[in-house]
């Protein structure tokens, strides 16, 4: 017996987004069969891999299919699977929420996209196909029942704020999508989604790979031979009669089981945005066949569109694993490092066990040998992009950069590989990214280390005092403002033997002994002792009075025009990790660093006279404290006391006045 309809109000930003979706216009409607397909298919794999496992669960694996039923009369569509099916509990929190983090984002970028094909394209990259649905059909009705339960839900929404939901005794293993579809209006791009060639020609683009069959009725008319009457010669006429046979519209062909030159590029692409959930095209397809000891096959893809969850801990699968074609999840984490996660594709080994789980797939010797190859093949794939499709290469390495450079950390069997592919901002060109191979290219003669400045702008990085001696001198400066550049760059020694160096730590000398005879070395050694034994009182005087934030002061070798900067030891932190660290709950004890000084600078030589005739006067401590908050500001760091320097400088330029 049915229990009463009980009716809910959609979360609220689910009924945002449909209120979008119905009202919005989108070029490609078409794209709501694929999804529901996708959907059975899944289901489908699901309840062979549960039967499996579970052997006490008493369901009928023997015809797992997708039928679609069409009514042109009714003017009704149904998607229909026997797979796993949903609870209750499922439906509510699948289909009458959207619990999945990110749909502000989506919201905005649905109302801010210029153009349908544009918001086409959201709609699987944010993974909510089902709701598709509502772009094709007034009306649409779920009927699910899970494997192993007794009682079913009908789920019924017209997708303007409300759903009905109610509990059914006599619903079929599987789940049922009935959708009553909107008037045909080709002007809309709303096609007769009841039409046989459509239907065909939509299964046939989208689905055809599909590893189960389906299903669809149709109608033939044949012709049907009549004998003529009884002791007759004559034969009458044939005449027609209709029957209604079941085709199976898919060819259920295992692209990963096929040579590359019988797939079509665009089967491989419906193929990719099947097992990625997204509507982009893939930027590289990897084919990949191993035999002897691990036989394996692959088919990988690497997006040309970031997923919007790529950075967010629960985001959708990568790999999907299937051991001799039988699928066993969907999200393989073992088969591809972290920073490769935005990897697609399919594996099917054949030498695993069927009734493998995740604790055994973490010490399996199998899994982590083909881990390994997949790896080193994507890597090598990218190096190919990047020397031969530079274009494709900036477009790869703009959506999937931050990530990749994840494995600088991560992954130093493969640290060179990754090196190699890499791409970094640099003071050689404003708009385009370089490569560590072309700036060892580019170095002057004379230089030993690969120069880097880390920072969150560019803009902060190019206006730092730290970069004022390199752009006199036109040294190249890698400029790295990704947060995980903070990570990886400390703990890289060198590329292509020449060490990676902060020129915001420790100290820099530019200075260019070639071509400097003895004599010239001795006599700019002696100027530099001379300069230093003339700062030594302000220098030492500095590192007293400043005592609660620096360690020392020097006369500094980086500074053309500022008067001062902070430095950091060769080892210690940068003010931005140290920033990373506390954003994070960590607490760091407070650090010091290195106050440098620019002996040419007319305050820094004002400050040293002034030092020299009026001691310990309280207005030279007061500019000691200006001249050091100036250099927090400088390097684009915070002040600890704002008001205090506020203050100082406030009546220090009243002074002015």
């Amino acid at each position: 017996m049915s229990t009463p309809v009980e009716e809910r109000e959609f979360q609220a930003e689910t009924r945002q987004l449909l209120d979008l979706m119905v009202h919005s216009v989108y070029s490609n409607k078409d794209s709501f069969l694929r999804e529901l397909v996708s959907n059975a298919s899944d289901a489908l794999d699901k309840l062979r891999l549960q039967a499996f496992q579970d052997k006490d669960l008493e369901v009928d694996t023997s015809d797992l299919h997708i039928t679609i039923e069409r009514d042109t009369e009714t003017r009704t569509l149904t998607i229909r699977d026997n797979g796993i099916g949903m609870s209750r509990d499922d439906v509510v929190g699948l289909i009458g929420t959207l619990a999945r983090s990110g749909t502000a984002e989506l919201r905005k970028k649905l109302a801010d996209a210029q153009d349908s094909a544009a918001s086409a394209d959201l709609i699987g990259q944010f993974g909510i196909g089902f709701y598709s649905t509502f772009m094709v059909a007034d009306t649409v009705t779920l009927l699910t029942r899970k494997a192993g339960e007794s009682e079913g839900t009908r789920w019924r929404s017209t997708g303007e704020g409300t759903y009905t939901i109610e509990t059914v005794a006599d619903a079929p293993q599987g789940t049922s999508v009935i959708l009553e579809l909107k008037p045909t209006d080709t002007d809309d791009h709303l096609y007769d989604y009841t039409s046989e060639s459509k239907i065909r020609e939509l299964v046939k683009r989208y689905s055809d790979f599909i590893a189960w069959p389906i299903r669809m009725d149709v109608e033939r008319t044949e012709k049907v031979e009549n004998e003529g009457a009884e002791g007759s010669d004559d034969t009458a006429e044939p005449t027609e009669r209709t029957v209604v046979t079941t085709e199976t519209l898919n060819s259920m062909k295992a692209l990963w089981a096929r040579s590359k030159d019988e797939v079509t590029d665009e089967e491989y692409t419906e193929f990719y945005r099947h097992v990625s959930h997204g509507w982009d095209e893939p930027l590289e397809t990897i084919s990949l066949k191993a035999e002897g000891t691990f036989e394996y096959q692959a088919l990988l893809f690497i997006p040309s569109q970031a997923p919007f969850d790529l950075f967010m801990r629960e985001r959708a699968g990568g790999i999907h694993l299937y051991v001799k074609r039988v699928f066993i999840m969907d999200d393989c984490e073992e088969l591809m490092p972290e920073y490769l996660r935005f990897v697609k594709g399919v594996v099917d080994a054949a030498d695993l066990s069927l009734n493998v789980s995740r604790e055994i797939l973490q010490q399996d010797r199998q899994i982590r040998a083909i881990r390994r190859r997949l790896t080193k093949k994507v890597l090598a794939t990218i190096s190919d992009i990047k020397s031969s499709r530079p274009d494709d290469y900036d477009t790869l390495w703009a959506e999937f950069g931050r990530a990749l450079k994840e494995g600088l950390l991560s992954d130093q069997d493969n640290r060179d590989a990754l090196l190699k592919i890499s791409s970094f901002a640099s003071t050689n060109d404003p708009e385009k990214l370089t490569g560590l191979e072309d700036y060892v290219s580019r170095m002057k003669p004379g230089q030993s280390e690969i120069y880097y400045i880390t920072g969150e702008t560019r803009q902060a990085m190019e206006n730092s005092p730290h970069m004022e001696a390199f752009r006199a001198k036109g040294i190249e400066v890698l400029l790295l403002g990704d947060p995980v550049d903070e990570m990886w760059v400390g703990s890289i020694p060198d590329f292509d033997g020449k060490p990676l160096r902060s020129i915001a730590k420790g100290e820099v000398d530019l200075d260019d002994d070639a071509g400097k005879s003895e004599d010239e070395k001795k006599e700019a050694e002696a100027e530099k002792a001379e300069r230093g034994k003339a700062f030594a009182d302000l220098t030492a005087w500095l590192t007293t009075t400043l005592d609660e934030n620096v360690k020392e002061t020097r006369l500094s070798t980086r500074l053309t025009d500022s008067p001062a900067c902070l430095v950091g030891d060769t080892f210690s932190f940068s003010p931005q990790m140290e920033k990373l660290y506390r954003a994070s709950g960590q607490v760091l004890p407070p650090s010091k660093r290195i106050l440098e000084l620019n002996p040419d600078h007319p305050l820094v030589v004002a400050l040293q006279q002034a030092r020299a005739g009026k001691g310990d006067d309280q207005s030279l401590v007061d500019t000691a404290h200006l001249l050091y908050g100036m250099a927090v500001i400088a390097e684009g760091s915070e002040l600890t006391d704002p008001a205090k320097f506020a203050k100082l400088l406030a009546d220090r330029l009243a002074q002015t006045v």
